[in-house]
């Protein structure tokens, strides 16, 4: 997480930021599906999993993977970092066992007519050099140190 307070000015098209690597347990995958109230038997009984489904194990669920990416774009941005939108597309599966890695980079910086600082990010999660969901996230950022885009509301605020 960011000790320091990050502003758009301090981000530039073309900025990586940090890998995160998780190693992903069952524990991982069943507490993710519970947070989510998911109780479909993939995301919590190995056997289900295997036998119905034809996968080698239970398997992260897609409220999870969102979590993930929220968490790894927050951990960035720090506290003033607001999620204007997300978007996400699962090519594969992360199962117990796998170690995830969240990386990123910054496509694109901009403010908008109503004077809020954007940053759209692109984040791959791959396993083993393998992308399982690639994300683009529009990300609002203050624009300066007296800024802070959680305080926006109504016609203020068009993520």
């Amino acid at each position: 997480m960011r000790t320091d307070r990050l502003t758009l000015d301090g981000v530039r098209p073309g900025d990586v930021l940090a890998e995160l690597a998780y190693d992903v347990t069952a524990t991982t995958v069943v507490l993710g599906a519970l947070a989510t109230r998911d109780t479909r038997p993939m995301h919590h009984d190995h056997d289900f999993a295997v036998q119905r489904n034809g996968t080698r194990d239970i398997f992260l669920n897609t409220p999870n993977q969102a979590a993930w990416f929220e968490r790894y774009l927050t951990d960035w941005s720090g506290p003033y970092g607001r999620l204007g939108r997300m978007k996400f597309r699962m090519k594969g599966s992360v199962f117990p066992g796998d170690t995830m890695v969240l990386s990123a980079t910054v496509e694109h910086v901009e403010t908008d007519e109503l004077g809020c600082g954007w940053a759209t990010v692109l984040v791959h999660l791959t396993v083993n050099d393998d992308l399982k969901t690639d994300c683009t996230a529009r990300l609002a950022l203050p624009v300066d140190h007296d800024d802070n885009p959680w305080r926006r509301r109504g016609d203020s605020w068009q993520p």
